[in-house]
C-alpha cells in the first residue's frame, strides 16, 4: 500500500512543468543505479559559497556526510543548519517531511533553480545525497551547476550486498574503509565479511588467542592457479594478517555512518582449518599435527561435533556478536566432506544415538545446534545452500551460491534467502572476458553484461513465494587475488551492475543505457579517486570476419576522457598510432583485406584489451566439386596441451574417423588435453550470407573452403563467436579445428541461413 501511495503522490509532481523528449539521450541523468522516476524540469540550481544547508537534524549522520563532501569534495563550506520549515532561496533541506507514506529507504530529490530539497528518513535520506552527488559535474570552478529534476526512487529489495574474502588474502582496514566508501555511493546496505577460513582466521578472539597466534599465518601459498604445476609449487613466503576487535568495532562504525550493516561470517563445520592448527582438540582426530592450509580447494578435516567444539563456538560467537550488532550472523555451513565424520566412532554414535539419518543428517544437527545458540542471543543465523542437507533449521536464512536451486528450495519452504549465485555472473572472482585475456584466475566467465542481466527472483516460484527473495550479492572470493589493484580490477565495473540489479526496477534496467550512456562517467569518477577498474573495449569494436568492400571505423570511447587508437594493418595499436576522432571508411581492393584493430588508452594509461574485426573483399566463394553423401564429419584426435589451434596438427595424432557429433566429451574421457581437426562438406541451399558461429571452451576456429570465418581461438572458458561469408549455392567444404586443456570440455558449431533463424549444426547434415 505504502508503495501504490508514493506512485500516487509522484504522479502529482509530475503535472510541474517537464522537458520531455521523444527520445531522451540520458534518462537517467547518469545515476546508478537507475532511480524509479526521474522527471527533468527547466532550469538549474547553483550551488556556490552563499548556499544554505538546512536540516531537520544538523547532527544526523547522513546531514555530517553531505556536509563533509560539499566541504572536502567540492570544496564549498557550507555549515548545516536547523530547518523549521521555511527556507530561504539557494538552500539545500534535508528533511523528513512528507515522507510518511514512503517505502522504506525512498527519498524524493526535488531541484528546482531556488532550493534543492531531499525528503528522506534514515538511510532513504542518505540515498537522496548520493544521488545528489552522482549530479555533480567531474569538473567544478567555485559553483555547481546542476539540473532541475524530481526525482522518486526505492529499492527493489531490502539486502543489496557485496561479500569481500579476506582470509586467502588479507585486506587492510583502510582499504576495506574505502570499500564502504563505493559501497555507500551505489547505496548497498549490507556488507558480509568473510573472516575465517582454512587459509587463515582473521579475527581477534579474545578467549582464544592462539586463533591470531597460529591460525591468522600461513607458511606459504600455491603458486599460480591450482591446477598449473603437478605436483604444485609454493612461494616459500610466510603470509598472514588480522584484525583486532577495536579495528573491527571501527569498521562496523564506519560502516553503519554510512547505513551498512557488517555481517560477520565464521565458518562451520567445515573450511576449518585455520582453527584447527591452532586448536587441534576440535578435531575428530586431536592427535594428529594440522597446520594452514597452503593451497586452496575442499579439505576434509573439519570440526568435530563434540561437545568441546561446540563450547568453543559458542564461546568465539559470543565475541563475534559483541562486536558486530548485525541480525544475521553467517555461519557458513558450505563444502563439509563428511570422510572424518564417517570414520569417526564419536561422530557416528552420534548419528545413532540422535535417530539422524546419516553424515547430512548430522550436519543439520550441528546447524541446529549453532542456531539455537545464535537465536538464544535475539539473533539469526543465514548459511550457504549446503545448510539444507537433511534439514533447514527453523530460522535459518539461505545464501543461494549453487545455482537459485537451494534459493528456490528455500522459499518454498518459506524461509529468507539471498541470491548469489556463482553461475549468474555473481561471483566476481571469474573472469570477466576470455581467460588468456585476462589475469590468471579461478577461471568461470562473468562478463558484465551477464552480471548485469541477472533477475533475483525465479519465475518457478510464486509471487508469494518470491517475498522470501530479500535481496541479492555479489561476491569476491580472493584466492587468486593478492593486490589491491587487482581486487578493484575483479569488482569493478561488475559492483555497479549489481547495484542496479538490487536497486532498479526491472523496467528500468537497459544494458545499453547503463553501459553506454552512464558507465562512461561513472569510469571517469573512478579514475579519478584512484579506484582500478577493467577498461572495456570501444564501444562500436567487434571481434569478427566479416566480407565487404571496405571497413568503418565507428567508435566511441567508453570512458570519458579517454582516448581510442586504431590501426587497420594488423599491428598491436598504440599511443603512435591513429587516434579516433570522427568515423572513416576503408575502401578495400578486390581480393584484398583490412584488419581493424582497436584500443582504449584512459588518462592515467589504464588499457582495455585488443579488439580485432578482419573484413575480406573477396567474391562470395564458388560451390566445389564434392558428390559424396556419406552423413558425418571426419577427425583427426591429436595428443598434447594447445594454447592455439594453430599448434593442434604439431602434436601427436591418435586417432581418425568419422563421428555424428561436434561433442568432444567422447576424446575428453581419454585425454586429458588434447586438440580435434573436423571436416566434411555442406550443401548450401541457394547464393547468398551465411552466418557461422562456434561455441566452445576452450578455443575453436571454423573454416569454410580453407577461408576462416570464425576466430574464437585461445584459451578460453565457454564463449561463442560468429563470422559471416558469403556463398554460392552448392557443397562448400567446412573445417572446425577445437582444443582441450580446460577442465570442461565444449564445443558447439552454428549456422545461420538467409532468411532463416540461427540453429545448431548437426554432422548429420555434413557429408564425407
Amino acid at each position: 500500500m505504502k508503495k501504490n501511495v508514493f506512485r500516487l503522490i509522484a504522479a502529482i509532481v509530475i503535472l510541474s512543468p517537464v522537458i520531455a523528449t521523444a527520445q531522451d539521450a540520458d534518462p537517467n541523468l547518469g545515476i546508478i543505479p537507475a532511480p524509479v522516476s526521474v522527471r527533468k524540469m527547466t532550469g538549474e540550481f547553483v550551488i556556490s559559497k552563499e548556499t544554505n544547508l538546512l536540516a531537520d537534524t544538523v547532527d544526523n549522520k547522513a546531514v555530517l556526510f553531505l556536509g563533509d563532501f560539499l566541504k572536502n569534495k567540492a570544496m564549498l563550506a557550507v555549515q548545516p543548519k536547523h530547518y523549521s520549515g521555511s527556507a530561504p532561496e539557494n538552500s539545500i533541506i534535508l528533511t523528513a517531511e512528507g515522507t510518511a507514506n514512503m517505502p522504506a529507504e525512498a527519498y524524493r530529490l526535488t531541484i528546482t533553480p531556488g532550493k534543492i530539497t531531499i525528503a528522506g528518513k534514515g538511510a532513504g535520506l542518505f540515498y537522496g545525497i548520493q544521488s545528489l552527488i552522482q549530479l555533480f559535474p567531474a569538473e567544478r570552478a567555485g559553483t555547481v551547476r546542476l539540473p532541475s529534476v524530481v526525482i522518486d526512487d526505492y529499492p527493489r529489495f531490502g539486502y543489496r550486498g557485496l561479500m569481500l574474502d579476506v582470509c586467502r588474502h588479507f585486506v587492510s582496514v583502510e582499504s576495506l574503509k574505502k570499500y564502504i566508501d563505493l559501497l555507500a555511493a551505489y547505496k548497498f546496505n549490507t556488507f558480509h565479511w568473510h573472516l575465517t577460513d582454512d587459509q587463515g582466521w582473521r579475527i581477534e578472539i579474545k578467549k582464544y588467542p592462539k586463533l591470531i597466534q597460529v591460525g591468522s599465518q600461513r607458511a606459504q601459498t600455491v603458486i599460480g592457479n591450482y591446477h598449473d604445476r603437478t605436483p604444485q609449487q609454493y612461494d616459500n613466503t610466510p603470509y598472514g594478517g588480522y584484525y583486532t576487535q577495536d579495528q573491527v568495532r571501527g569498521i562496523v562504525k564506519y560502516a553503519a555512518d554510512r547505513y551498512i550493516t557488517v555481517i560477520p561470517e565464521i565458518e562451520m563445520p567445515g573450511h576449518a582449518m585455520a582453527a584447527l592448527a591452532a586448536y587441534p582438540e576440535l578435531s575428530c582426530n586431536p592427535s594428529e599435527t594440522y597446520k594452514v592450509a597452503e593451497t586452496w580447494g575442499v579439505f576434509k578435516d573439519v570440526f568435530c561435533p563434540n561437545e568441546q567444539t561446540f563450547t568453543f563456538l559458542q564461546d568465539v560467537l559470543t565475541e563475534v556478536m559483541d562486536l558486530f550488532p548485525s541480525k544475521l550472523i553467517h555461519i557458513g555451513g558450505d563444502e563439509v566432506p563428511k570422510d572424518i565424520w564417517k570414520k569417526s566412532a564419536y561422530a557416528q554414535k552420534l548419528i545413532s544415538q540422535n535417530k539422524l539419518k546419516d553424515e547430512h543428517g548430522l550436519q543439520s544437527y550441528f546447524i541446529h545446534r549453532i542456531e539455537k545458540f545464535v537465536n538464544s542471543k535475539g539473533r539469526n543465523i543465514i548459511g550457504w545452500d549446503e545448510i539444507l542437507e537433511g534439514g533447514l533449521a527453523p530460522n535459518a536464512t539461505v545464501m543461494s551460491w549453487r545455482g537459485e536451486a537451494g534459493g528456490i528450495e528455500a522459499a518454498q519452504q518459506n524461509h529468507n534467502v539471498i541470491m548469489t549465485p556463482g553461475s549468474n555472473g555473481l561471483y566476481l572472482d571469474h573472469a570477466q572476458g576470455l581467460l588468456y585475456q585476462e589475469p590468471m584466475g579461478i577461471g568461470g566467465y562473468a562478463p558484465l553484461e551477464k552480471t548485469y542481466s541477472y533477475n533475483p527472483t525465479p519465475a518457478v516460484l510464486t509471487p508469494q513465494q518470491q517475498k522470501y527473495i530479500l535481496g541479492v550479492q555479489g561476491n569476491l572470493w580472493a584466492e587468486y587475488i593478492p593486490t589491491e589493484n587487482k581486487r578493484q580490477y575483479m569488482l569493478l565495473p561488475r559492483l555497479l551492475a549489481i547495484a542496479e540489479v538490487a536497486w532498479s526496477p526491472l523496467a528500468k534496467k537497459n544494458f545499453v543505457d547503463f553501459s553506454e550512456t552512464r558507465l562512461p562517467r561513472h569510469y571517469a569518477w573512478l579514475e579519478k579517486n584512484d579506484f582500478n577498474y577493467r577498461v572495456p573495449p570501444a564501444i562500436g569494436a567487434k571481434d569478427t570476419i566479416m566480407f565487404a568492400p571496405q571497413v568503418t571505423v565507428n567508435l566511441k570511447s567508453p570512458v570519458e576522457g579517454a582516448s581510442v587508437y586504431y590501426t587497420i594493418d594488423d599491428y598491436t595499436p598504440r599511443e603512435t598510432d591513429k587516434l579516433y576522432s570522427l568515423p572513416v571508411t576503408y575502401n578495400i581492393p578486390a581480393g584484398q583485406y583490412r584488419e581493424l584493430k582497436t584500443i582504449v588508452i584512459t588518462p592515467t594509461g589504464k588499457r582495455s584489451r585488443v579488439t580485432k574485426t578482419t573484413v575480406y573483399n573477396l567474391a562470395p566463394l564458388p560451390a566445389a566439386q564434392f558428390q559424396g553423401n556419406v552423413p558425418g564429419v571426419k577427425y583427426q584426435l591429436y595428443g598434447g596441451s594447445f594454447g592455439n589451434t594453430g599448434r593442434v596438427e604439431s602434436g601427436g595424432l591418435i586417432d581418425t574417423g568419422t563421428v555424428k557429433t561436434f561433442s568432444p566429451l567422447a576424446f575428453k574421457k581419454n585425454n586429458k588435453s588434447f586438440g580435434v581437426i573436423y571436416s566434411g562438406y555442406i550443401n548450401v541451399p541457394q547464393d547468398g550470407q551465411y552466418g557461422f558461429a562456434t561455441q566452445s571452451a576452450d578455443g575453436s576456429v571454423l573454416l569454410i573452403d580453407d577461408q576462416p570465418v570464425v576466430d574464437n581461438d585461445g584459451r578460453h572458458n565457454l564463449y561463442e563467436k560468429g563470422g559471416a561469408v558469403n556463398l554460392l549455392k552448392g557443397f562448400h567444404k567446412i573445417t572446425v579445428k577445437y582444443f582441450n586443456i580446460g577442465a570442461t570440455s565444449i564445443l558447439r558449431v552454428y549456422m545461420t541461413q538467409p532468411g532463416r533463424p540461427k540453429g545448431e549444426l548437426s554432422p548429420e547434415s555434413i557429408y564425407n
